[in-house]
């Protein structure tokens, strides 16, 4: 199921504390849908099309010091534009002075102008990595999410095949858990972030024995509060009417919100070590994406040893 979030102006300066200049509370009820910002300068100049009206809008010592240039009725026109419905709030930074023909417009329309002493670059990068994390678009994914190796690892499958037990026994040679049976994942950018439940962080359900707390077992260097996912496992019971990759020259991908993760199925047949198999396929898959494939290789050799016989034997 995947959600979209927003960010309220109340709830966004209650995180940053700016300078609240003009607007009531009620102009603290305006949301933030988008985790991006902008700085008007072509809007200022009069340029209107393609305007970002739904980005929170920032005015620098360079916006300002072009408006200090333009006639009263320019700045009328253009300030009307820069506080329409859809702009969330504006920020003036370097502490830059509000101008009254702006203070005066955002007042009438009950607009939330924000005041900061930083430099615009520094607020710029504040504002998107706070707002990336709060509209993230996520997804809620039946599995459990693993740092092996230091990759985030998603293993999957049906009810009852193993996977939180796979997972304590990863545990128990080292490797670290992030979530079981539930991962809040999270897209930030092009990248994938799993996290567990709140309230399931820290805990694997192990039929039979019940409930148990990793940390008090394992310690706390046994669980993780996040990972990027850039992997994925899954497991699924052992058909012998079916063909398994056998040389792992075919590459898969799982679309997480619309990201691409590399994925690998593993068959689970009594008698297998499935935590010696998912160490192996971590291994591999970072082998892969430092440019080292043994599966290419292989195919290579085999090809390269055809063509000498070959040429042994004088076939062409």
């Amino acid at each position: 199921m995947n959600s979209k979030k927003h960010v309220t102006i109340k709830e966004f300066n209650d995180f940053f504390q700016f300078k609240h200049l003009t607007g009531d509370e009620r102009s603290l009820e305006r949301e933030i849908v988008v985790a991006d910002t902008n700085r008007p300068g072509l809007e200022l100049a009069g340029f209107k099309e393609k305007s970002d009206f739904n980005r929170v809008t920032l005015l620098g010592q360079k916006e300002m010091a072009y408006i200090r240039m333009l006639s009263d009725d320019m700045l009328q026109e253009r300030f009307d534009f820069i506080t329409n419905d859809i702009v969330p709030c504006i920020i003036i930074t370097h502490n830059e002075t509000l101008h009254p023909i702006l203070e005066k417009i955002a007042n009438r329309k009950n607009f939330p102008i924000f005041s900061s002493d930083l430099p615009t670059n520094r607020v710029m990068v504040n504002v998107v990595s706070f707002l990336d994390d709060k509209l993230a678009s996520f997804s809620n994914i039946h599995g459990g999410l693993m740092s092996i190796f230091g990759k985030g690892v998603l293993i999957t499958g049906e009810s009852g095949i193993g996977k939180s037990e796979l997972a304590l026994d990863l545990i128990n040679r080292g490797h670290v858990l992030v979530a079981d049976d539930r991962v809040d994942a999270y897209r930030m950018h092009n990248r994938i972030i799993g996290k567990a439940p709140r309230l399931l962080r820290g805990y694997l359900e192990i039929r039979g024995i019940g409930i148990i707390d990793v940390v008090k077992m394992f310690g706390a260097r046994a669980i993780l509060d996040d990972i990027q996912i850039e992997f994925m496992i899954h497991l699924e019971h052992f058909d012998s009417l079916v063909t398994y990759e056998r040389i792992g020259n075919e590459e898969t991908y799982e679309n997480i919100i619309n990201v691409k993760i590399p994925k690998l199925t593993l068959p689970v047949k009594e008698g297998r070590n499935m935590s010696v198999l998912v160490e192996s396929a971590v291994t591999n898959f970072t082998l892969k994406q430092m440019g080292i494939n043994s599966s290419q290789d292989f195919e290579q050799m085999v090809y390269d040893h055809i063509v000498e016989e070959n040429k042994r034997n004088g076939i062409k």
